[in-house]
C-alpha cells in the first residue's frame, strides 16, 4: 500500500476497514459478509466507555460498507457472567446473589426480567438513541439454544491442549487442572465456584464439584455440591480464555477491538481459535480505556461513571459519536466537562464540511469531512444547521430569570442576531439541563500579552463607567487600538475569557446581559499584578 495514501474518507475507520479486507483477501476467505463484533457488559451500570466498544465496531462496519462490502455489527451481551461485586449505589441485597449469573438475578429496578437484561438493555437503549445498528445476541439465550455446542465440544475434547496454550501464553496453570468451562452449580446457583473436571463427549456433559474460588484476593467457598452440567442446555458457560474464540468461529467474526485490560485473554483466544477451532481470529485493534477527570480508571463498582443516558441529557448523539470516532489510540480523560467542547467541535467540523471554515490542510480537511459523515452514519444533512455556541447557551440559561429561562435566552439570541429554529431550541434544552446541573462551563486562564493584559485592566474600569451596551462595544474597539492590538485579536481573547470560545455575540450587549458584577468577576484573575 502506498505510503501516506489517503484511504476512503481519511479516518482511522477507513484505514482499519482497508486492512481487514486486505487480510481477508490474503486468507482467501469469503467477503460477501464481513461481520464486526462488540461485547455488551451486563454486570453493572453501563458507561460511555462500554458504549464506545460497540460504536467502534459499528464505525468499522460503516467504513466497510463505504468500501462496497456488506457488513453488520454483532452486539453480544455477556449476561452469563457472574456478579463479582455489588456496584456502587446498588441495593445491599445483591450481596446474596454474588457469583450468580447476572441473567439469573432479579432486576433491582423491577422493569426487566433480570439484572443482566436491565444492564445490557441500558446499553441497547443508548445504541438505539444514537442510531447504531446491530444484531443482538444474549449469552444466556445462545447457551440455552445450544448455538455454541460444536465449539464447546471441540474445546473440551482438547482441554489439555487448551490448558497448555493458556499456560505457555500467560503463565496461568489453572486450566491444566480443570476444564475451561464454568457450570452453574445446581446446589447454590453460583458460577465460578464449581470446577469442571471431566467431560463426557457422548452425553455432552461435564462433571463438577462446587469447591469455591478466589477472586481478587478474596476466597469464596463453594457449597460442596457434586453434579453434572449439560453443555447443550445453558447449564454453564465457557471460560473467558476460550469464549471469544468460540463466538468468533460460530458467528464468523472478522473484526473485534479490545481494551488493554483484556489483552491477555485476547491473545489466548486468538490461539485457541486458530489451533483448536481451525478459525483464523478476527483483525484486532487495541484501544486505551477512558479515564475519569482525575486520571482514574472508570469503574462500575467505584461509581465514577458517566452513562450514555446522562451524556444525552446534555449533548447530542453526534457529539457522543465524535468522541469515539475522533481516535482510538491514547488514553483520554472523560467527564461532563467534555460535553461542551465536543458540542462545539461538531459545529466546527460541520463548517469544514460545508466549506465555511478554511485554514486546514487538504488531508486534515478530508479527515474532518469523513468524521462528519461517520457521525451522521454516512447520511449527512444537505445543509448546515444553525450554530449557537454551547457555552453561550449555558451562560444565558444561568443568568435567566427563574421560571423564564427559555423565553429569556431566545430573546437575547434574537437580539444578538442569531436565528432561532428547532435545532437551536433542541440545543437550548440540552444547555439548560447542563446549566441547572453543573452551572457555568469551566474554562482555564487565557494567555495574554502585556498589551492585552493592560487593555483588559482598562476594560474593567470601562465596564464600571459606561452607561449602555453600545458604548461598551465601542470602548472595546478603542482599547484595542490604543494598546496596539488588532481589534479582531482582542475580541477573540475576550470571547475566550468570557465564554471559553473564540467567537460569540456582540460583547457589549452580552456583558450587560450577564451584569457588570459577573463580567468583573470573570476579569478578576487578569487584574492581579504578575
Amino acid at each position: 500500500m502506498e505510503k501516506n495514501r489517503v484511504i476512503g474518507k481519511g479516518t482511522w475507520l477507513d484505514s482499519v476497514a482497508s486492512k481487514i479486507i486486505e487480510r481477508e483477501k490474503s486468507l482467501g476467505r469469503d467477503t460477501s459478509m464481513v461481520r464486526t463484533e462488540s461485547g455488551l457488559g451486563a454486570s453493572g451500570i453501563p458507561h460511555v466507555g462500554s458504549l464506545a466498544d460497540a460504536v467502534r465496531a459499528y464505525g468499522v462496519t460503516l467504513a466497510l460498507r463505504n468500501m462496497g462490502y456488506d457488513s453488520e455489527t454483532v452486539a453480544f451481551a455477556d449476561d452469563m457472567d457472574g456478579l463479582r461485586r455489588v456496584p456502587s449505589g446498588m441495593p445491599s441485597w445483591l450481596q446474596e446473589h454474588l457469583l450468580r449469573p447476572v441473567s439469573y438475578i432479579p432486576d433491582p429496578f423491577g422493569c426487566h426480567d433480570s439484572y443482566g437484561e436491565h444492564m445490557s438493555g441500558m446499553l441497547r437503549d443508548a445504541l438505539d438513541a444514537i442510531g447504531v445498528e446491530y444484531k443482538f445476541f444474549s449469552a444466556k439465550r445462545v447457551y440455552e439454544d445450544g448455538v455454541l455446542v460444536g465449539e464447546i465440544d471441540k474445546i473440551l475434547r482438547n482441554s489439555s491442549a487448551v490448558g497448555r496454550i493458556v499456560y505457555e501464553t500467560v503463565g496461568q496453570d489453572k486450566f491444566m487442572k480443570v476444564l475451561p468451562y464454568f457450570p452453574v452449580c445446581k446446589g447454590c446457583g453460583r458460577i465460578y465456584t464449581a470446577n469442571a473436571y471431566e467431560y463426557d463427549p457422548k452425553r455432552f456433559t461435564v462433571k463438577y464439584r462446587c469447591e469455591g474460588v478466589e477472586i481478587k484476593g478474596r476466597r469464596l467457598e463453594g457449597c460442596g455440591y457434586e453434579g453434572e452440567a449439560d453443555i447443550r442446555k445453558g447449564e454453564g458457560k465457557l471460560a473467558w480464555k476460550v469464549e471469544f474464540a468460540a463466538r468468533w468461529a460460530r458467528l464468523d467474526i472478522r473484526f473485534e477491538a479490545y481494551g488493554k485490560d483484556i489483552a491477555d485473554s485476547v491473545r489466548v483466544n486468538d490461539l485457541v481459535a486458530e489451533r483448536i477451532l481451525g478459525f483464523v481470529p478476527p483483525y484486532h485493534i487495541r484501544y486505551e480505556m477512558f479515564l475519569d477527570e482525575h486520571g482514574r480508571k472508570i469503574s462500575k463498582s467505584a461509581g465514577n461513571i458517566l452513562t450514555p443516558q446522562e451524556w444525552l441529557k446534555y449533548g447530542t448523539p453526534e457529539s457522543l459519536l465524535l468522541l469515539v470516532y475522533k481516535r482510538y489510540v491514547g488514553s483520554r480523560r472523560l467527564s461532563y466537562k467534555s460535553i461542551p467542547k465536543l458540542m462545539d467541535e461538531v459545529d466546527y467540523i460541520e463548517d469544514v464540511y460545508f466549506g465555511k471554515q478554511k485554514g486546514v490542510t487538504k488531508t486534515v480537511e478530508m479527515r474532518l469531512k469523513g468524521l462528519y459523515e461517520y457521525i451522521h452514519h454516512l447520511r449527512p444533512p444537505s445543509q448546515p444547521k444553525t450554530h449557537v455556541p454551547y457555552n453561550l447557551l449555558v451562560d444565558l440559561a444561568m443568568f435567566a430569570p427563574r421560571g423564564k429561562a427559555e423565553e429569556f435566552v431566545i430573546s437575547r439570541l434574537l437580539k444578538y442576531g442569531y436565528k432561532v429554529d428547532d435545532e437551536v431550541l433542541r440545543r437550548l434544552k440540552l444547555a439548560m439541563n447542563y446549566a441547572q446541573r453543573f452551572g457555568r462551563v469551566e474554562r482555564g486562564l487565557v494567555e495574554l500579552s502585556e498589551n492585552e493584559r493592560a487593555a483588559v485592566r482598562q476594560l474593567a474600569s470601562k465596564i464600571l463607567e459606561v452607561k449602555s451596551p453600545e458604548e461598551l462595544q465601542h470602548s472595546i474597539f478603542e482599547l484595542a487600538r490604543s494598546n496596539g492590538i488588532e481589534p479582531q485579536q482582542f475580541f477573540k481573547k475576550l470571547y475566550e475569557i468570557f465564554l471559553g470560545i473564540p467567537r460569540g455575540p456582540r460583547l457589549g450587549p452580552y456583558l450587560f446581559d450577564i451584569g457588570k458584577d459577573e463580567a468583573l468577576r470573570l476579569l478578576e484573575p487578569y487584574l492581579r499584578s504578575t
